[in-house]
């Protein structure tokens, strides 16, 4: 029997219980799965009409198990964790110092510049095998990773007192190196797809809703790894604090999401898996479910990091850690994860 890690609930009227030391998810009566607490890491909970019992959250709190809620677009909704978990105090004052001040402008930057990395070094890993099948793609893709990489130079130039000085300026270059990024993802689908660029909220496409939704995973990922290093999710940077709005985790998810998400699901389009969209322009539970399988199995792919091989989950983890210690202080500066290609 597979080891659950990760275990996902995402059919109509199913049961979360606990029994023994073990979740147990039925529906209707029947049993659907049942994953030890002792492997558990996170649980995700990506539907409607779903249930859980105070034994099964308070078992998941007592082991530091968070229980992550998303809606059917993929956006989060909620997170549970135990209450140990969010009781450090000096990371946070450090983190809402540095707010203030140009140690949150050289973490904007870095994440900048990460982001920047990551898009150009996807390109170049998805033409690889294609310099001799589409010689055209290739030299246009590999163009648009340059130039993709052209905008750090505009990063080093940027300076001010603190982030907010600079942040209408890191979010042109970030967009203007989108628009090639997408560009070169275009050129890179082995079938006829119907993508009409990138569209975040709303998304009616396959391809967008797909991506939507596996950031939604990430996010959950992202945010338990933050709350574990003892950072504040909802204290942001780079992104705008806003009520209600995690901008620590929007943050840090730049680094992530071309190496977890958008290779994952452009793998999934091009190898013929045909992701369904309901009456309304939603994903399908059975297209949810394969999205969220495929994204979770990513974030257990182990990348160099550090001169060795990490899964990208224990990556992401050591980055929050990273950052916590930045901003105490304990680390002389912070260097975004990039992937290799």
């Amino acid at each position: 029997m597979a080891i659950v890690q990760h275990l996902i609930v995402d059919e109509y009227g199913s049961f979360v219980g606990k029994k023994s030391e073990r979740l147990s998810v039925t529906c209707q009566g029947e049993k659907r799965v049942e994953a030890p607490l002792m492997h558990l890491e996170t649980v995700l909970i990506t539907g409607k009409g779903i249930s859980l019992s105070s034994d099964a959250v308070a078992a998941c709190a007592e082991g530091g198990i968070p229980i992550h809620f998303l809606d059917t677009r993929g956006h989060p909704v909620g997170s549970l964790y135990s209450a140990s978990l969010t009781a450090t105090i000096q990371t946070r004052r450090a983190q809402l110092q540095a707010r203030e001040g140009e140690k949150g402008l050289a973490f904007a930057k870095a994440l900048a510049a990460g982001k920047l990395r990551n898009q150009s070094n996807l390109l170049k890993y998805l033409t690889k095998n294609r310099r001799e099948k589409q010689p055209e793609v290739y030299a246009e893709v590999r163009l648009l990773a340059d130039e993709v990489l052209d905008h750090l130079a505009e990063l080093e130039r940027c300076s001010g007192a603190s982030v907010d000085a600079c942040r209408g300026v890191l979010l042109s270059i970030e967009g203007r190196a989108a628009q090639k990024y997408w560009a070169g993802i275009k050129q890179l689908f082995l079938n006829e797809v119907a993508w009409p660029g990138r569209r975040t909220q709303g998304a009616m496409d396959p391809f967008n809703a797909a991506l939507n939704y596996g950031y939604g995973i990430l996010y959950g990922q992202v945010e338990r790894a933050l709350v574990l290093a003892g950072l504040d999710p909802y204290a942001g940077f780079l992104h705008v604090d806003r009520p209600g709005k995690p901008s620590l985790v929007f943050d840090l998810v730049e680094e992530f999401r071309q190496t977890v998400v958008d290779r994952t699901v452009l793998a999934m389009v091009n190898r013929g898996m045909v992701v369904e969209m309901d009456e309304r322009g939603r994903l399908t539970e059975a297209a949810r479910h394969s999205v969220a399988e495929k994204v979770i199995a990513r974030l257990e792919g182990a990348e160099p990091y550090e001169n060795k091989r990490h899964p990208l989950r224990a990556i992401i983890q050591m980055q929050a850690r990273h950052l916590a210690t930045f901003l105490r202080d304990e680390r002389p500066v912070y260097e975004a994860f990039v992937s290799s290609w």
